[in-house]
């Protein structure tokens, strides 16, 4: 049986890829942190439709919770064999003359630490070398690790940065274990997260600089994760699928 774990998984693009997954016949794990009410309101869809979720709470930036968490999903389900990386958080716009340490950790600690946690998790239950059958991971990225995001989040944007390059390494050191691993990097979508920023409305506000000339919706994010953790890419590692509307 396929097990995903989706962290971030109550809202926005987590939320699409959950429900899409659960269509999909896989066994979803709802990450959250904080709003278990959307996390219960995703597991609940899926059990609508005859699909097999649960929601955990937990940290990814704690590297104890993440351990806890994987066991938890060890126990219910069985081991993942499917991980969607897409928990991320980030803070208001500003320049980088004005960003603190603490901020900088913070964005690091969860978009990075937390990819990195889960990615180790993950693998020590699908390498073939530790008795299982493979498995395939998607780190949700963002176009921003292109673009730089200036005078918006640098701090958010170099995370992303780093990201690609976990999927890059990650990929070269366990595809002959039997675990592919390929990156998302969406681009103007409309989710929660630009309320973080401070500009609930910003993919309205830009959009028009875009070559489609309109914003993306998770569900065609959702589309290109599924497809990844799929055999149909069964022959895809290392990749990058952007989904930008060209930018």
């Amino acid at each position: 049986m396929s097990v995903a774990l989706v962290t971030g998984g109550s809202r926005g693009i987590g939320r699409a890829t959950a429900i899409l997954l659960a269509q999909s016949g896989y066994k979803v794990v709802v990450n959250y942190l904080q709003n278990k009410q959307a996390a219960d309101e995703v597991v609940s869809i899926i059990r609508a439709h005859s699909g097999e979720a649960i929601a955990i709470k937990a940290d990814i930036a704690d590297e104890l919770q993440v351990m806890a968490m994987f066991v938890e999903i060890d126990n219910a389900f069985g081991p993942v064999t499917a991980l969607v990386n897409n928990a991320g958080i980030l803070f208001q716009q500003s320049t980088v003359e004005e960003l603190t340490a603490e901020r900088i950790n913070r964005v690091m600690a969860t978009n990075v630490t937390g990819y990195f946690l889960c990615c180790r998790e993950a693998v020590k239950r699908m390498a073939l070398r530790h008795g299982g059958n493979g498995g395939a991971i998607v780190n949700v990225s963002s176009a921003a690790s292109r673009l730089g995001a200036p005078g918006e989040y640098v701090d958010y944007a170099a995370s992303k940065g780093a990201v690609d390059s976990l999927t890059i390494g990650l990929s070269l050191e366990v595809a002959a274990q039997g675990i592919r691993v390929n990156g998302v990097r969406p681009g103007l979508i409309y989710t929660d997260i630009h309320a973080s920023g401070g500009e609930a409305g910003r993919v309205d506000r830009v959009k028009d600089l875009l070559p489609m000339k309109r914003g993306g919706q998770p569900e065609e994010v959702a589309e290109a994760i599924v497809w990844l953790l799929s055999e149909k890419a069964s022959y895809v590692t290392g990749s990058f699928l952007d989904l930008a509307g060209g930018k």
